[in-house]
């Protein structure tokens, strides 16, 4: 069965002179997945999600929703879209209620009351106070009034810009869960974060971003196997151990931990050199914050090797 792209730019680029834009940015997002776009602050997320949504225009190449080229004044495509971005802006001196209902009517009558009754479902859910004025809230209120906002009308694809910075644990926690019940109904979900647990726990599929070019793309599972091994040995006294494939090597009085890569039969008899001063011994997978790191130091390997070329 051929697979639906919701999302998908060609060679999309944004050159802002000297400043860093996005450069060739290649991605697909299939109807139903749950996305993550990785990369630390001004990697080219931000940009890369205005150009979706044709709040910027592109230097070069193209972005398709729902099968239609993205660009401005696609009110349409906009209709079927909750857009959230990472730093909200809204208008003073308004209550959170008449934001809300500003909101709503924006999308027309014929929804205008069902996104007032789910507006009012979600401010119950994450606890906001309609009758406050926008600029007495703190900076975690006004990211779930703009999560509200995103949410309130019930689109099929939701592009979510760092949609957690500023909410507290428990908001954090009941933000997924919502998202991921909207998900299992069939709502696509495209959400930049550079929180990687997140990425790691909820999202299918995922690319990583830095300097502005995709580093790599691939499902979840597959870009956290990678042949690293987190070792940990924990001791009595100090450890030591000479290996040349060794990692990320972190010690403290009483254990050794690092990213091993090497033949596993080597590693064994290093360890087992050492029994007698060990009280545990664990191999893991790396999590998603060391799988980011290898990816990164691979493509600025390959940077270094194309520039000495």
């Amino acid at each position: 069965m051929t697979k639906r792209y919701i999302i998908e730019t060609t060679d999309l680029t944004k050159d802002f002179g000297p400043h860093r834009g996005i450069e060739q940015v290649n991605i697909r997002v299939a109807e139903g997945e749950f996305y993550g776009f990785i990369g630390p602050n001004g990697a080219g997320k931000s940009t890369s999600i205005r150009l979706l949504l044709g709040l910027i225009s592109p230097t070069s190449g193209q972005a398709r929703l729902f099968g239609e080229l993205a660009g401005p004044n696609q009110t349409d495509l906009l209709a079927r879209i909750g857009y959230m971005p990472s730093e909200a802006v809204f208008y003073k001196g308004m209550t959170v209620r008449d934001l809300l209902k500003f909101s709503a009517n924006l999308r027309g009558k014929a929804v205008q009351k069902a996104c007032l009754q789910e507006a009012r479902r979600l401010c119950d859910l994450f606890q906001v106070d309609t009758q406050k004025k926008i600029e007495e809230l703190s900076l975690g209120n006004r990211k779930k009034v703009s999560i509200i906002c995103a949410l309130q009308h019930r689109p099929e694809l939701y592009i979510l810009d760092e949609p957690t910075s500023g909410l507290d644990p428990l908001m954090q926690k009941l933000f997924w869960q919502e998202l991921t019940e909207r998900n299992r109904q069939g709502a696509t979900v495209f959400v930049s974060s550079h929180i990687l647990s997140e990425v790691q726990r909820y999202c299918q599929r995922a690319a990583i971003i830095q300097d502005g070019q995709i580093v790599v793309e691939d499902t979840v599972q597959n870009l956290i196997q990678t042949t690293a091994k987190r070792v940990t040995l924990q001791g009595q006294v100090p450890l030591t151990l000479d290996l040349t494939e060794m990692k990320d090597v972190q010690r403290t009085e009483h254990s050794l931990s690092f990213l091993y890569n090497g033949d596993i039969a080597l590693l064994i008899e290093a360890i087992y050199q050492h029994r007698e001063s060990m009280l545990d011994v664990t191999i893991a997978d790396p999590d998603m914050d060391e799988i980011f790191m290898h990816y990164y130091e691979h493509s600025a390997a390959r940077s270094t090797n194309k520039g000495g070329n």
